[in-house]
């Protein structure tokens, strides 16, 4: 079936509309204040030392953009420091040497911005104001009959590298993470319920011509979302009152690992709260967490692990209680919350199981057991239409 005239138009006209998804609040004030901070003490360090200087280029403009990169859109391949650093300082060599060999104004700028692209690309520094300090150096011939050079050192490079240092400052004050971590290709998380390895995601990110924007970590990170986002809805309105294990067995903070082990041992449990004498959860013991002491004892005490396990669990010896192993700091939930919130703390690994509390007591646990015999009773359900 062919589109009239008018969605074609519309289609057209929707193309030219934003192609970004709105931001969040905290985005946006995190980008705007960062930007402002990081570019004011930008001329702090270079506006003192260009204001003998006729031409006044020791703060260049395209350190603006590179800090709405760095500051607005630290995830992406285009502001990581690498990219940012050398792509502003290439693009000034190439083009103070485009601007000295030749004279015509408009040739000199093409080949300046052309070769300076070109020059990125083959450094995997692809970085769009590197184009910006191109087209400056260009513009301004006298002022690089003066800088020569040196003006790929400073403001170029020099104002870039203390853009960088803010933003890892900037990112670290408010929670973000700058540079993103850089990882092998064959180290990218990879979102295994769909069988995808690691080369499979960059071949898809070639494919769609994405390497710019996304890395194997990126995509990875996004598909394995987006599963939990499936998996999340096919749980529906499933809460984790309805999943929940109620027949809870309990310990308090003074008791002796010894029973602890003993518990996991006759129950076959995976994680046993802790709570005190009203009900109230204090935290959850792991069978993990008696691994690690173990270890720690076997290490510390110069023995193998079999044995620093054995004496661990030595009730005739005054051994360490659940309050010293419990973790505290973990996921919780009401009998009211969806399945689908405490999906992504079980699926990634973070915790094991979630305790469910109603003022303060817990009355039970969803488990990683749990959550796969309600997705497996979903899953096997006939799809409704």
């Amino acid at each position: 079936m062919f589109a009239s005239s008018e969605e074609r138009r519309g289609r057209a006209l929707r193309g030219l509309g934003p192609a970004m998804g709105p931001l969040g609040r905290e985005d946006i004030g995190r980008a705007v204040l960062g930007a402002a901070l990081g570019l004011g003490l930008v001329a702090l360090f270079l506006l003192p030392a260009g204001m003998g200087l006729r031409h006044g280029l020791y703060m260049v403009a395209p350190l603006g953009a590179s800090a709405v990169l760095m500051f607005g859109v630290p995830n992406s391949p285009l502001a990581q420091p690498w990219s940012a650093v050398v792509g502003n300082m290439i693009s000034a060599l190439v083009a103070v040497a485009v601007v000295r060999l030749v004279a015509q104004p408009a040739l000199a700028i093409g080949l300046a911005v052309g070769l300076a692209i070109l020059a990125m690309c083959l450094l995997r520094a692809l970085h769009p104001p590197g184009g910006a300090v191109a087209l400056t150096a260009a513009l301004e011939p006298e002022a690089m009959s003066e800088l020569g050079f040196g003006f790929v050192l400073a403001p170029v490079g020099l104002g870039t590298a203390v853009l960088v240092v803010l933003a890892m400052v900037w990112a670290r004050a408010v929670g973000r993470r700058y540079p993103l971590r850089q990882v092998p290709v064959h180290e990218a998380p990879q979102p295994k319920r769909l069988g995808l390895g690691a080369e499979e995601l960059q071949e898809i990110l070639r494919e769609h011509h994405q390497t710019a924007n996304l890395g194997p970590e990126d995509l990875g990170r996004l598909v394995a979302a987006a599963e939990q986002q499936a998996a999340g809805a096919r749980l529906g309105t499933l809460t984790c009152g309805d999943i929940m294990s109620r027949d809870l067995v309990t310990v308090g903070p003074d008791t002796p690992l010894v029973r602890v082990a003993d518990l996991f041992r006759r129950h076959g449990f995976t994680s046993l709260p802790v709570v005190d004498g009203e009900g109230l959860l204090l935290g959850v013991i792991f069978q993990i967490h008696l691994i690690r002491r173990g270890h720690e004892d076997a290490l510390r005490l110069n023995r193998g692990f079999a044995a620093g396990l054995a004496r661990l669990l030595d009730g005739a010896r005054s051994a360490p209680v659940a309050s010293e192993v419990m973790a505290v700091a973990l996921p919780r939930a009401v009998p009211e919350t969806p399945v689908g919130a405490i999906l992504p703390h079980l699926a990634d690994g973070a915790t094991e199981a979630v305790p469910v509390l109603s003022k303060g007591r817990i009355v039970g646990i969803v488990t990683r057991s749990d959550l796969i015999v309600a997705l497996s009773q979903r899953l096997a359900q006939p799809v409704a239409g």
